[in-house]
């Protein structure tokens, strides 16, 4: 049985997945909610939203993940960070995969990953979860009907949360399997239902891709100025560090919350959508995010609900810290329209400092922005990365370590040249822990951190009084309107100054030590620029 719109030379049937009995093409939203609904993978809650478990896995698998290793990639993969796969390992595990899904049922969905077409990446999606259908294609971007017509796939990706991978046979590590084949064009998912792994699998392969083209992707959010679309900001950081919430700013246009690309051209958004975390997520600090957790489609993962009036609870991670709401972008109402913009003006480095150390907010120098966006230096958050249950101080290159295929010197040089060619202007926001470390500390406040982003993108920041920051050598600011000075000297929020020089201390020499990796890689501007631990 074959239902929905494709391409008829594209089937599955034409294009190697055979023996299956039902493939359905290109579903809508309304289709793919009732059909996953009908198979009992999940349950309506209100206004609609689609309320999913992901079972065991509630977070990525990073260790799981594999590019197979062929002579057309040999060179240009950085290996130290992507686990190999032999090509005979994945011939079989694709056998395997394909003899599993003969007699079931797939959903198929033609996305484009990218907004501008001329970077744009044509990716077909075949899962085996209807509920998993509805998440990518919220979170790609949608061919219009006409162009599905003519679609032809660039990338497949094939999704089996029901398939377990065997180790010896199939060269992984465990029953859960993430392998990129460059060569074949084609990525194979199995033993995980976290839908996360679907989105991240395309922003790899763009990873790839596009620096051959001049573009640089990056693992960010993005916004601009409601009356100027080349106004732009861009936000760096992993999950959790705020780049979802700080780029849904009611007074600027959001382009994305997550990926994009800097093309000669501008900014672009690589999706069609938002995947934003949800614990304590908040109506009064997040009304736009919190409002989608009420809309039709919303895929709401891994939240406990009540089981008559199916109201969220947004407090209770006993499934997860991680859970989620994954929306199309036009659920947000200021969201552009076209998902582009100009040049970043302002490029912002979000950390997530569980030591405490950090400013709110630094003005960077180009040497210095280089500097912390190869240490990439954050705290991975409880739940993003399965066996992560409290903030781990980590550095995580080009603040997106697992998602970069390529040695971290040629997104690093990309930046460089884009920062040198436009002139933005560089900031490094921390979102992470003040008046002590994790256990000791708190958070950061948001309106703190709203309140010193709206200065730096408005440019009032620039005229402030700063002072040399004694550990890291970046200005920051003295005072600024509206925000605690106090926050603005880290070391005055601690109860005991002389326990904040000793953290202080040690973090210096954290970032000495991971970044004597990349001494020999960049220029004398950026080694002066680096920290030297005592």
């Amino acid at each position: 049985m074959q239902t929905g719109t494709v391409n008829p030379t594209q089937t599955l049937e034409l294009t190697g997945i055979k023996g299956v009995r039902a493939a359905h093409y290109n579903l809508l939203e309304p289709a793919l909610v009732e059909t996953a609904c009908c198979r009992g993978e999940g349950t309506i809650g209100q206004g609609g939203a689609f309320l999913v478990s992901t079972g065991k896995h509630t977070g990525r698998s990073p260790k799981d993940k594999f590019v197979v290793r062929t002579a057309s990639v040999e060179d240009s993969i950085w290996w130290d960070n992507n686990a190999p796969m032999t090509p005979d390992a994945f011939d079989t595990l694709h056998a395997d995969m394909l003899a599993h899904v003969e007699g079931g049922e797939l959903f198929v969905q033609d996305l484009y990953g990218g907004a501008d077409p001329a970077h744009r990446l044509n990716v077909r999606v075949v899962t085996e979860l209807a509920w998993h259908n509805l998440f990518i294609r919220h979170l790609l971007r949608r061919p219009e009907l006409d162009e599905l017509a003519a679609f032809v796939p660039e990338f497949t990706i094939l999704n089996c949360p029901s398939f377990k991978a065997d180790p010896a046979r199939h060269g992984c590590r465990s029953d859960v399997v993430i392998a990129l084949n460059f060569d074949k064009k084609m990525i194979l998912i199995g033993g995980t239902s976290y839908a996360g792994e679907n989105k991240k699998s395309v922003f790899t392969l763009l990873n790839y891709l596009l620096p051959e083209k001049g573009v640089m992707p990056m693992h960010c959010s993005a916004n601009h100025a409601a009356d100027d679309a080349d106004d732009v900001a861009v936000f760096f950081g992993l999950s959790g560090t705020g780049k979802t919430t700080l780029s849904a700013d009611p007074n600027r246009v959001l382009i994305g919350d997550d990926e994009h690309g800097w093309s000669d051209e501008g900014t672009f958004n690589f999706e069609g959508g938002c995947y934003a975390k949800t614990i304590d997520l908040n109506p009064e600090a997040e009304p736009e995010i919190y409002g989608t957790t009420k809309m039709f489609g919303t895929v709401i993962e891994n939240m406990v609900f009540d089981p008559h009036t199916k109201e969220l609870d947004f407090q209770d991670d006993s499934l997860t810290p991680n859970m989620r709401c994954a929306y199309p972008l036009h659920y947000i109402s200021n969201a552009s329209e076209t998902a582009r913009g100009g040049t970043p003006k302002n490029i912002v480095m979000l950390t997530c400092d569980a030591f405490g150390v950090l400013p709110p907010i630094a003005r960077l120098t180009p040497a210095q922005a280089m500097y912390h966006f190869l240490s990439g230096f954050t705290s991975k958050v409880a739940g993003t990365e399965k066996g992560v249950t409290e903030p781990q101080p980590t550095f995580s290159t080009c603040f997106g370590a697992p998602f970069m295929p390529r040695r971290p010197e040629v997104y690093g040089a990309l930046l460089r040249d884009k920062i040198a060619e436009h002139g933005a202007t560089c900031w490094l926001v921390n979102t992470g822990w003040t008046g002590g470390a994790y256990g000791t500390g708190s958070r950061m406040p948001i309106r703190a951190t709203r309140g010193l982003l709206t200065a730096a993108l408005n440019g009032s920041l620039n005229s402030a009084e700063f002072r040399r920051d004694p550990n890291f050598g970046f200005d920051v600011p003295v005072a600024v309107d509206g925000v605690d000075n106090a926050l603005l000297d880290p070391r005055s929020t601690w109860a005991d100054a002389a326990a904040y020089d000793a953290q202080a201390e040690k973090l210096v020499s954290m970032f000495a030590e991971n970044f004597a990796q990349y001494e020999q890689h960049v220029d004398a501007d950026v080694m002066e620029a680096a920290v030297t631990a005592a």
